[in-house]
C-alpha cells in the first residue's frame, strides 16, 4: 500500500514541497520532466501536476493527498479536506488599483471592472461587501490589465508588491491570507490514513523544529534560578555543572518569535557564552 501525493511540477511551491519531503527523511528522486516517481524509503508515490489541477485530482482520487496553496483550494472549491498548514508559500490575495486612485474602501469598486485569475474568491468578497462589479477572468499577467484599459482594478497574489509597483499599481485590500497546505481525499482507507498519520507526524516535527532554536549558555549559580525562569523549554531547562566551580551549563529550547527578547534578558541576568543551534527535528 502506497499513498499518492500531488505536488506542483514547477513554480513557487515545487522546491519547498520537495524540500519538506527531504526534511521528513523521505528520499524522492525528481528527474527532469518526470511526471511520477516513488520514494525509496517511505510508502509514497509522487505525482507532479499543474498547481490548479491538484484539488481536482485529489477529489477524483487520482492522488490521495496534495500540497497546494490555500488560494487554489478555496478558488477551486472541491470536495477535499485541508489536513495541515505547512508554513511556506505565504502570500495574500489582494485588490490593487492605480497609484493615482484614492481608494476609500470596498465601495470604491462599485461598478468597476476587476481583472483576476480568482473569480470565485473575488465574487465572494464582493457579495460580502454588498458591492456590484464586473469581473474579468484572465489567465496571466493580471497586473497589466489597468494599463491597457481592460480593467479599473485587479485582484491577484501579492508577496513583496514589487510587481504591482512596477506596473503603477498599489495594494489596497487583502481578501485572503494564503500559504501551502496539505489536502486529502475524503475517502481514504484505514491503511492510507495510517500512512498519512506517519507523514503528518514527520511534517509536524519538522515544523516545530523550524519555529524553535536550541540554546546553550553558561550561568553563574547564584543567578541560576533567575536564568532558568527566563527559559521555558519543552518541560524545563537542562542544568549541568561546569568544571569551574560556581557555574552551570543550561540547555533549553526557545521559540523563534520570543528569541531576541529572551536573549537580551539572559545577558542582563548574567548568562555568558550563549550558543544558538538550529534544530533539525523536534518531537514532543
Amino acid at each position: 500500500m502506497k499513498l499518492r501525493i500531488g505536488i506542483q511540477k514547477s513554480g513557487r511551491l515545487h522546491e519547498d514541497s520537495m524540500k519538506l519531503l527531504k526534511e521528513c527523511g523521505i528520499d524522492v528522486s525528481n528527474g527532469v520532466n518526470k511526471l511520477k516517481t516513488e520514494a525509496s524509503n517511505f510508502p509514497l508515490e509522487v505525482f507532479f501536476f499543474r498547481d490548479d489541477d491538484i484539488p481536482q485530482y485529489v477529489e477524483d482520487g487520482v492522488a490521495d493527498i496534495g500540497i497546494v496553496g490555500e488560494n487554489v483550494v478555496y478558488e477551486k472549491n472541491k470536495k477535499i479536506t485541508v489536513v495541515e498548514k505547512l508554513g511556506f508559500g505565504k502570500c495574500r490575495l489582494s485588490v490593487a488599483v492605480s497609484r493615482n486612485d484614492d481608494y476609500d474602501g470596498p465601495r470604491f469598486l462599485e461598478g468597476k471592472r476587476i481583472a483576476t485569475t480568482y473569480p470565485v474568491l473575488v465574487d465572494r468578497f464582493l457579495k460580502e461587501q454588498n458591492v456590484t462589479a464586473e469581473i474579468h477572468e484572465i489567465s496571466g499577467s493580471v497586473e497589466i490589465a489597468p494599463g491597457i484599459g481592460l480593467a479599473d482594478a485587479i485582484c491577484d497574489l501579492v508577496s513583496s508588491g514589487s510587481t504591482l509597483f512596477m506596473n503603477g499599481l498599489k495594494e489596497v485590500q487583502p481578501i485572503l491570507q494564503s500559504q501551502a497546505v496539505l489536502i486529502r481525499n475524503s475517502g481514504l482507507s484505514d491503511a492510507q490514513m495510517a500512512i498519512l498519520q506517519k507523514l503528518l507526524f514527520r511534517i509536524q516535527s519538522v515544523k516545530k523544529a523550524r519555529n524553535n532554536k536550541y540554546i546553550l549558555l553558561n550561568a553563574p549559580n547564584d543567578r541560576l534560578d533567575e536564568i532558568i525562569g527566563l527559559l521555558p523549554g519543552m518541560k524545563s531547562p537542562t542544568v549541568l555543572p561546569l568544571a569551574e566551580k560556581g557555574w552551570s551549563s543550561v540547555h533549553s529550547v526557545v521559540n523563534e518569535n520570543e528569541f531576541w527578547d529572551i536573549i537580551e534578558k539572559l545577558k542582563e541576568a548574567g548568562a555568558q557564552g550563549i550558543l544558538v543551534v538550529p534544530i533539525e527535528k523536534m518531537i514532543i
